[in-house]
């Protein structure tokens, strides 16, 4: 019982936050507060009532238009919004068992109890940011610095606290040192990764095809996921890629224009964020099945 509530409570606490952070990407790009003013139509200016403002319940009851110029909201705000309640409730849901006994009573052992918390706390700022930069991305190619660089610090933070408590429940381990090293190893492996395919794409084709921000965003990954993961993300933001560009190329206008279908880009910022989310929720798992069938 305890379990489906504090599910339910961080879905509902997932869906504010995916309200804030809607407020977030629709002023920042514009340089706008995201205090002041309150919130309102970005069309007619109209002020929000806080019937208005309730996360998700608010679109769906107003069919996705402003209630005063009946202009078309879009359908970005409640998709953000549920994927942050959606993702908050399954992390909270695969978390709560450090929090319990089989009984339902709650442990209060001071190991496991921090641990959960800190995992389930790192997540749910994991997936804030992945969805936050997978919208700036899509909508203007753009992963500004002072979200990834923070990001990757954050994970860094994230990551060694928990190496170092590792060493409160096993016993048969590499130094901590080595870890450590082998960790921070691979964060410049996976922002490297980008840099690389950056170089020989501008070798082959003479001008830019990946940017900056695309290698800090791996780096990012690889800070809260470890290397593995992050490859593992990089190979599903690959392979959504690619199945975007084929579906885009499927246009008849794309295919009547060369040019333009060459020259068109692609956001692979927000293909790498979702194969982030993927491979922090399955990435265990995914990765065994691949060895296991390698294996053959």
């Amino acid at each position: 019982m305890i379990r489906i509530l504090g599910t339910t409570f961080a879905g509902l606490l997932g869906l504010a936050f995916g309200s804030f952070l809607n407020v977030c990407l629709s002023r920042w790009p514009a340089g706008e507060s995201i205090v002041h003013p309150r919130s309102h139509c970005r069309n007619c200016d109209h002020s929000l009532a806080w019937w208005e403002n309730v996360p998700l319940v608010s679109w769906l009851f107003l069919r996705g238009r402003c209630r005063n110029c009946k202009t078309w909201i879009g359908i970005r705000y409640p998709l953000v919004e549920l994927a942050i309640g959606v993702l908050w409730a399954i992390e909270f849901w695969r978390q709560s068992p450090f929090f319990q006994t089989f009984d339902g009573e709650f442990l209060w052992d001071y190991s496991v109890r921090v641990s959960g918390i800190e995992v389930l706390i790192g997540m749910a700022l994991l997936y804030f940011l992945l969805v936050g930069l997978s919208i700036l991305d899509a909508e203007h190619l753009w992963l500004p610095d002072v979200v990834t660089v923070p990001g990757i610090a954050a994970g860094i933070l994230y990551s060694i606290s928990l190496i170092w408590e590792s060493v409160n429940y096993i016993t048969i381990q590499p130094p901590i040192w080595q870890t450590i090293v082998e960790y921070i190893f691979g964060i410049l492996a996976a922002g490297a990764l980008i840099l690389l395919i950056r170089w020989l794409y501008k070798l082959i084709r003479h001008r830019e095809g990946l940017g900056l921000g695309d290698a800090k965003l791996m780096a990012l990954l690889a800070a809260w996921l470890g290397l593995p993961g992050a490859l593992l993300a990089f190979a599903l933001g690959s392979v959504l890629g690619a199945l975007v560009a084929l579906a885009l190329l499927a246009i008849p206008s794309m295919r009547a224009n060369p040019q333009s279908w060459a020259t068109s880009k692609l956001p692979l910022g927000t293909f790498l964020c979702i194969g982030g989310i993927v491979s922090s929720l399955w990435g265990q798992p995914i990765i065994a099945a691949y060895l296991r069938w390698a294996a053959f």
